[in-house]
């Protein structure tokens, strides 16, 4: 007897993210860049993560050590390494579980020696350069090797690994061949104090990625974090401009059920004042308009301006915390109750969909 649908649900596409992990790997190979798989995107979901292994990641990482601490635990034989600066408190867990942290405290760095120490193992560390972007990493340069040349002469368990840099993420700044080159520049000045090449360099994220498939990235560079590309790859297109063959973007697909239908005013009825989010939404008077609610909403996906109908004729009203509302007017397509809405996501979407509870998650291999 098959077994029951239950809706919502994300539809993840196994073979769409092996071939996008490939696809990523084999651009970047042929300029000296190895990928870390970045795997929090979908909350670490195991046969995920199999398939940007089989594709050939070099690492796997995460900002949550919980979830490499999982994976470990379960099996995962490869090199993992924890994107987030490490709390005091996880310190233990660190040594024991993860193999490269990002680093840019030197008081953390002096307890990962001690705790390194007691459990008589080594742990490499990449300390983060901040380029302007205003998130983690040493904005100052002579800070940054200072802290480089005392791992690499005064320490004896924490192993200096390389150097990196955030872009994007929090200040929005982008990645240029201008900002990337001072990273490079920085590492050739420790690469001279220590006598010997840092093993990693790495220029960032996605969002580096247009500087690859360009040609413009700096030739020091050797290690990109990628997780949304890969995972989801709808950026590249999206934002910066490149559509590439054997890339897809339909890797997640989310799928909702209708739970009313009805024609309605397209414009509230009563005093405005805030929702329930304490925003103030506007809305367009239209007359009245036949709508659908599904059953789905923020608590699920958190914003619904990122997804994208799949069918035409549907154009996304807003949401509450369990309901999504849509205008089907212009559908060419009588729908009913119980019908199925599909959507392509976006990387915010996929990261909150993956880890919530109530949504079902379907694995498909085609």
């Amino acid at each position: 007897m098959p077994q029951k649908i239950k809706y919502p649900l994300i539809e993840i596409n196994i073979n769409k993210i092996y071939e996008n992990t490939k696809t990523l790997v084999n651009i970047c190979e042929k300029q000296g860049i190895n990928i870390t798989g970045v795997i929090k995107g979908v909350n670490a979901q195991p046969t995920i993560v199999e398939q940007m292994v089989k594709g050939g990641c070099k690492y796997i990482s995460s900002s949550r050590i919980e979830q490499l601490i999982d994976l470990k635990n379960n099996g995962l034989n490869k090199a993992n390494m924890l994107i987030r600066i490490p709390m005091l408190t996880e310190i233990e867990d660190l040594v024991q579980y993860v193999d490269i942290s990002l680093n840019s405290e030197i008081e953390i760095i002096n307890k990962i020696e001690e705790e390194c120490k007691k459990q008589n193992k080594e742990h490499k560390v990449v300390i983060m350069m901040d380029l302007g972007d205003l998130r983690e990493g040493f904005i100052d340069e002579k800070e940054l090797i200072d802290v480089c040349l005392y791992i690499e002469n005064k320490l004896k368990y924490v192993k200096l690994y390389g150097i990196g840099t955030n872009l994007s993420c929090y200040g929005s700044i982008k990645p240029t061949y201008d900002n990337l080159s001072k990273l490079c520049d920085v590492a050739c000045k420790i690469e001279d104090k220590i006598h010997r090449e840092l093993d990693i360099i790495s220029g960032g994220a996605t969002t580096t990625l247009p500087l690859v498939l360009e040609g413009r990235i700096p030739k020091k560079i050797n290690n990109l974090r990628v997780g949304e590309a890969i995972l989801v790859g709808q950026d590249l297109p999206y934002y910066w401009g490149h559509d590439l063959d054997n890339m897809y973007s339909d890797t997640v697909i989310l799928k909702a059920e209708i739970i009313e239908i009805k024609n309605k005013p397209s414009q509230p009825i009563g005093e405005m004042y805030v929702d329930a989010f304490g925003n103030k939404p506007s809305f367009e008077d239209r007359g009245t308009r036949k709508r659908a609610i599904l059953g789905v909403g923020k608590q699920d996906f958190v914003s619904h301006d990122s997804l994208i109908p799949l069918a035409s004729g549907i154009e996304i009203l807003g949401s509450s915390s369990d309901h999504l509302i849509i205008d089907i007017e212009d559908s060419d397509k009588e729908y009913k109750l119980g019908d199925i809405i599909c959507f392509k996501l976006f990387y915010g979407n996929v990261l909150y969909l993956t880890a919530c509870d109530y949504i079902n998650k379907v694995f498909i291999y085609e």
